[in-house]
């Protein structure tokens, strides 16, 4: 039998919680599969230290089930990070930001000693790009980076009306084919103005986590 988009999420984000340690901080990403997790998490809120969030949505989340959200600069050692994914390739190369969080999930990848991915099927690809890359930039250079995204072959839409938590706007870069995903993430990260660039690709996921009709797929 088919399985909707959301249960799919629901089998990902159970086969994530056996990556939680008690006693550990956990780090928790943004979007709709992550809030699948979240939802799961009550019986954990004894057993970890707290967690660190990627946005104010999940915060809240977080602390209505009565879990402690922590400052990561008041962290030593995050275990572990389970967020989503807007696409996923067999290299658990990643395009990240259709929430907006991009920035603040970059930093938590980074910090962690493993990242989980959680997806449903609909979210795999071989080549990344078919989902418009999100790009944090600064205000001010929103027009200049959407003249260089260009000559990198992108084609960059504002998200009107959209101002990330760091107080930052977001262009999603239309038309790529990103078949070098680490190259073409240092290039756009090299630009004037950008905060960061939504692929995870120089960092991708140390475990991706496939919701099916069939099951649970681990890569």
């Amino acid at each position: 039998m088919a399985l909707s988009a959301q249960e799919k999420k629901l089998r990902a984000a159970e086969a994530a919680l056996r990556f939680i340690e008690s006693g550990s901080v956990l780090g928790v990403g943004t979007g709709s599969t992550v809030n699948a997790l979240i939802d799961i998490l009550g019986p954990w809120k004894n057993s970890v230290r707290g967690a660190v969030s990627s946005s104010e949505a999940s915060s809240t989340r977080l602390r209505t089930l009565g879990i402690p959200v922590l400052d990561l600069n008041e962290v030593d050692d995050l275990d572990v990070y389970i967020d989503g994914a807007d696409e996923a390739n067999p290299s658990r190369e990643l395009i990240k930001g259709g929430g907006a969080a991009l920035t603040r999930e970059k930093i938590l990848a980074a910090a962690a000693r493993r990242f989980i991915c959680i997806v449903d099927d609909s979210k795999l690809v071989n080549v990344l790009g078919r989902f418009p890359l999100p790009v944090e930039v600064i205000p001010m250079a929103r027009a200049y980076v959407s003249r260089e995204l260009a000559r990198l072959g992108g084609r960059a839409a504002w998200r009107h009306g959209t101002v990330t938590d760091n107080g930052n706007h977001i262009l999603d870069v239309h038309d790529l084919a990103i078949t070098e995903p680490r190259v073409l993430e240092n290039a756009i990260n090299q630009l004037a103005g950008v905060v960061t660039v939504g692929l995870f690709a120089a960092r991708p996921a140390d475990v991706l986590i496939v919701g099916t009709d069939e099951g649970v797929r681990t890569v």
